[in-house]
């Protein structure tokens, strides 16, 4: 269920606007068809990706249920042929977060909403490896006036900033339950 991928970042970026690219795939699978070559896996740096349809054919499309009951069914859209091994290490995020989770004994995965569409990669790996599936909360983000995400690529004020600025953190913790945000940042909307 997984082979050997030559392809840097830049080779998947210019295929993804060469005229045939589709833009809606992360990963064209330049790699999926290719002959194992031990030769070249040897002599040449390279990642592990997840063959999906192959992965899908064994353990289906899990779902996964939300806090409060509501239940997901994964969108086929959402699970590619994801890096499981990186060329600079041993494991990727989503293989990472699975099994640690597993290990941890997490029951409730709680994230922002914008992570929710690795949440069918990540039950589709735990159906494989036979770990349980822990509960999901995904959360709305808070976002500035103008509806970005906070970032701290952006310099979005921290709590100690906040904290700094004079900010009470009672204060700002009863607003925050009250679904009161400060300084004009907002809830996305789900």
């Amino acid at each position: 269920m997984v082979y050997p991928c030559f392809c840097t970042r830049a080779d998947i970026a210019a295929s993804l606007t060469a005229p045939h690219g589709d833009a809606a795939s992360a990963y064209p699978g330049t790699c999926r068809r290719l002959p194992d070559n031990p030769t070249r896996r040897a002599s040449t740096s390279h990642s592990w990706r997840l063959d999906a349809a192959k992965a899908v054919a064994v353990a289906g499309l899990p779902g996964w249920t939300e806090e409060g009951g509501t239940r997901f069914e994964a969108r086929p859209e959402y699970i590619g042929d994801v890096i499981l091994a990186r060329k600079d290490a041993p494991s990727s995020y989503h293989l990472a977060c699975v099994v640690d989770d597993a290990a941890s004994g997490v029951t409730l995965v709680v994230r922002a909403e914008d992570l929710r569409p690795s949440t069918p990669i990540q039950r589709l790996l735990q159906t494989l490896l036979g770990l349980p599936e822990p509960a999901y909360l995904h959360h709305p983000l808070v976002t500035h006036g103008d509806g970005r995400r906070l970032a701290k690529r952006d310099l979005a004020p921290t709590l100690a900033a906040m904290r700094d600025a004079g900010c009470d953190g009672r204060q700002l913790a009863a607003e925050l339950i009250a679904g009161q945000l400060p300084l004009g940042f907002r809830l996305s909307q789900s």
